[in-house]
Protein backbone atom coordinates (compact mmCIF):
# COMPACT_ATOMS: atom_id res chain seq x y z
CA UNK A 1 0.00 0.00 0.00
CA UNK A 2 2.12 2.30 1.12
CA UNK A 3 4.75 0.93 -0.80
CA UNK A 4 3.20 1.37 -4.16
CA UNK A 5 2.68 5.44 -3.36
CA UNK A 6 6.63 5.42 -3.03
CA UNK A 7 7.29 3.08 -6.42
CA UNK A 8 5.22 5.61 -8.21
CA UNK A 9 7.45 8.53 -6.73
CA UNK A 10 9.99 8.10 -9.56
CA UNK A 11 12.44 8.91 -6.75
CA UNK A 12 15.06 5.80 -6.93
CA UNK A 13 16.39 6.97 -3.46
CA UNK A 14 12.84 6.86 -1.76
CA UNK A 15 11.70 3.41 -3.75
CA UNK A 16 14.74 1.75 -2.58
CA UNK A 17 14.08 2.91 1.15
CA UNK A 18 10.53 1.80 1.39
CA UNK A 19 11.34 -1.67 -0.91
CA UNK A 20 14.02 -2.25 2.57
CA UNK A 21 11.46 -1.21 5.20
CA UNK A 22 8.95 -3.09 3.50
CA UNK A 23 11.41 -6.44 3.40
CA UNK A 24 12.43 -5.67 7.37
CA UNK A 25 8.86 -5.13 8.26
CA UNK A 26 9.29 -6.96 11.06
CA UNK A 27 12.44 -5.62 12.11
CA UNK A 28 10.73 -2.10 12.12
CA UNK A 29 7.61 -2.76 13.63
CA UNK A 30 9.47 -4.72 16.41
CA UNK A 31 12.33 -1.52 17.00
CA UNK A 32 9.43 1.29 16.88
CA UNK A 33 7.08 -1.01 19.31
CA UNK A 34 9.47 -3.11 21.50
CA UNK A 35 10.65 -1.28 25.29
CA UNK A 36 13.66 -3.75 25.10
CA UNK A 37 16.45 -1.94 23.79
CA UNK A 38 20.54 -1.37 24.00
CA UNK A 39 20.48 2.38 25.58
CA UNK A 40 22.75 1.05 28.29
CA UNK A 41 25.57 -1.17 26.38
CA UNK A 42 25.19 2.05 24.23
CA UNK A 43 26.13 4.53 27.10
CA UNK A 44 28.78 1.73 28.09
CA UNK A 45 30.59 1.69 24.93
CA UNK A 46 30.75 5.89 24.52
CA UNK A 47 32.01 6.04 28.35
CA UNK A 48 34.95 3.38 27.12
CA UNK A 49 35.53 5.50 24.01
CA UNK A 50 35.96 8.97 25.89
CA UNK A 51 38.11 6.85 28.26
CA UNK A 52 40.22 6.00 25.47
CA UNK A 53 40.66 9.47 23.54
CA UNK A 54 41.77 11.03 26.60
CA UNK A 55 44.82 8.42 26.81
CA UNK A 56 45.62 8.99 23.30
CA UNK A 57 49.36 8.40 22.43
CA UNK A 58 50.08 7.73 26.37
CA UNK A 59 50.12 3.69 27.21
CA UNK A 60 48.80 0.67 25.83
CA UNK A 61 46.01 -1.56 26.48
CA UNK A 62 46.93 -2.27 30.47
CA UNK A 63 46.55 1.48 31.50
CA UNK A 64 43.39 1.42 29.61
CA UNK A 65 42.00 -2.02 30.89
CA UNK A 66 43.27 -0.39 34.90
CA UNK A 67 41.24 2.94 34.48
CA UNK A 68 38.51 1.27 32.92
CA UNK A 69 38.12 -1.34 35.71
CA UNK A 70 39.07 1.83 38.55
CA UNK A 71 36.19 3.68 37.07
CA UNK A 72 33.24 1.63 37.66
Amino acid sequence: MVESRFAESGLPELQSFAAGVEKDKDAVQAGLTWTINNDMVAGQVTRLKLIKRQMYGKAGFALLRQRVLHRI
